[in-house]
């Protein structure tokens, strides 16, 4: 069954079997990397995308979901060799320490943040359930407040 999937703004006909998940058409179909495999059971966030615009664990979401469908990958958010704002956020609190979950974490935020582009601590704790081993939750904070305080500047 020939599944059409646009990503990163390429339209793409995968021939894999319908309940393949996401993550694996990306990765090994498609040579997407970027989006990473971690627990397998949606609990992590490794492997965050946006299917239509909305954070999706791709690691639990066949691949048939995704048909005729939009998806973004981290390696979809810089734009003409611009990182987007979260990217550049987080090179500038320098939230990453090993760096296997950022892809996954990057994208649930920049989700969070088209939502709600100045959130509280709850509601980020609340959206915002990706797991880092490295515990650089704090700095994850801070990078999304500074994204709502130059929000704010410019408004």
């Amino acid at each position: 069954m020939a599944i059409t999937v646009t990503v990163n703004g390429q339209e793409h006909s995968l021939d894999v079997e319908p309940q393949m998940p996401l993550l694996w058409a990306l990765r090994e179909q498609l040579g997407l990397t970027g989006t990473k495999f971690g627990c397998g059971i949606s609990a992590c966030g490794a492997c965050t995308v946006h299917l239509d615009g909305r954070p999706v664990r791709s690691c639990v979401l066949p691949v048939s979901a995704a048909d005729g469908k939009t998806v973004t990958t981290i390696e979809g958010l810089a734009s003409h060799g611009v990182l987007h704002a979260v990217q550049e956020a987080w090179i500038a609190h320098q939230v990453p320490q090993c760096g296997y979950c950022q892809s996954g974490l990057i994208m649930a935020v920049v989700g969070l943040l088209a939502q709600n582009p100045a959130p509280s601590d709850d509601q980020i704790d609340a959206a915002i359930t990706n797991i880092c081993r490295c515990g650089t939750f704090a700095r994850v904070r801070r990078a999304i407040h500074s994204l709502a305080q130059r929000d704010e500047a410019t408004s």
